[in-house]
């Protein structure tokens, strides 16, 4: 990578704004656009260029130390907050407010990502006032796939940089650009639903047109019997904790690298200072960053999880589509809608094996 915002596709007129507001940059920032646009690869990349000493242009050398830091999501200045169940809860809230107040670890600058605040809810007010004037060393970076009307006041105190949806052709287009080839690009950009990241992580899934063939032949598969509906989803979730090996292959990558890192700075570090003190820092240094990795860790196996989920659910549907045109167009429209209904229900009810079973159920009776 020899720009820091590489990995951002489609999105030139976003890029050109954060690119120059890293400059002179003012308090709170709201990138707003639907799921799979590349918010968080830009929040990150614009966070980066805000610590970076140089605002990110870097001209052909590649990314400062700085930069790396932040794009691993190992800088102690860039605080990424998530929601922890359906919404963002009081307590999450008052971590922002208590985050936002805390003085910068390295620099004069300290960047929180506030990521899903389409799902702020009842919790818009308590932050209101400190998105509105932070302390001078701190921006806000907010992301939201739309503007829900408990957000309009606090989107009012935010530059708003906008995200427009990637068509499948762009994100073909950029898997090919990487090596894959012009059929399978395609075939990975609509199983992933026009989602850049997801698509290149399917793409380094040997698994993924089994588990893709597996959720389209369940309509076959059902007999009306309540064990046959039991079995089948325990079969699917089985597939869900398969489809994390890439992810995890990838964290484990992470978290080698991270200690390699370490290992080396605790020598540095440690080797100045008397017996007393080398072993706190040492300590120190070896443990830096292990805490914040591990978070983000479990984070992108939740997401992971719940867009795979999505994904079978879409294949699902997608075999019950084919039979529209086959005589059996009332009862596909049916299970359609069912289908459909589960996948809404996912946001408030993450029991994906109850969920399952359920939906099978119905779609044995319907089919």
């Amino acid at each position: 990578m020899t720009d820091l915002f590489d990995d951002v596709v489609g999105q030139e007129r976003a890029v050109g704004l954060l690119r120059t507001a890293a400059r002179r940059p003012v308090h709170a920032y709201l990138l707003v656009g639907p799921a799979g646009t590349g918010k968080a690869a830009a929040a990150r990349s614009f966070a980066a260029a805000l610590l970076c000493p140089t605002s990110g242009d870097h001209g052909t050398d590649g990314p400062c130390d700085s930069c790396r830091r932040v794009l691993a999501g190992l800088h102690p200045d860039v605080v990424s907050v998530e929601r922890e169940g359906a919404s963002i809860g009081i307590g999450v809230a008052r971590e922002v407010v208590r985050s936002a107040f805390l003085s910068p670890v390295e620099g004069a600058r300290k960047v929180i990502v506030l990521h899903d605040f389409h799902l702020v809810r009842d919790t818009g007010p308590a932050l209101l006032k400190t998105l509105e004037e932070p302390p001078p060393s701190t921006v806000f970076v907010v992301l939201a796939e739309f503007l829900p009307p408990e957000m309009v006041t606090i989107a009012s105190r935010c530059v708003t940089v906008g995200f427009e949806p990637l068509g499948m052709a762009q994100v073909a287009q950029a898997l090919m650009a990487s090596g894959i080839g012009e059929g399978r690009a395609a075939a990975l950009a609509e199983s992933s639903g026009g989602r850049l990241e997801r698509a290149r992580l399917l793409a380094a899934d040997p698994g993924f047109e089994a588990r893709r063939q597996a959720w389209r032949s369940i309509p076959g598969r059902l007999d009306r019997t309540g064990a046959t509906a039991v079995r089948l989803a325990d079969e699917l979730v089985a597939l869900l904790d398969q489809s994390a090996s890439p992810l995890s292959e990838r964290q484990e990558a992470e978290v080698v690298a991270l200690t390699e890192r370490n290992a080396r700075n605790a020598e540095v570090v440690g080797s100045g200072r008397g017996a007393k003190g080398r072993g706190r820092a040492t300590k120190a240094a070896l443990n830096a960053g292990v805490a914040d990795l591990q978070e983000r860790h479990r984070r992108e196996q939740r997401r992971q999880r719940t867009d795979e989920l999505r994904a079978g659910l879409a294949f699902l549907a997608s075999a019950y589509r084919e039979r529209l045109t086959s005589g059996g167009a009332a009862r596909a429209v049916a299970a359609i809608a069912c289908i459909d209904r589960t996948a809404k229900s996912l946001e408030f009810n993450p029991g994906e094996l109850l969920a399952l079973q359920a939906l099978l159920a119905r779609l044995s009776h319907i089919d």
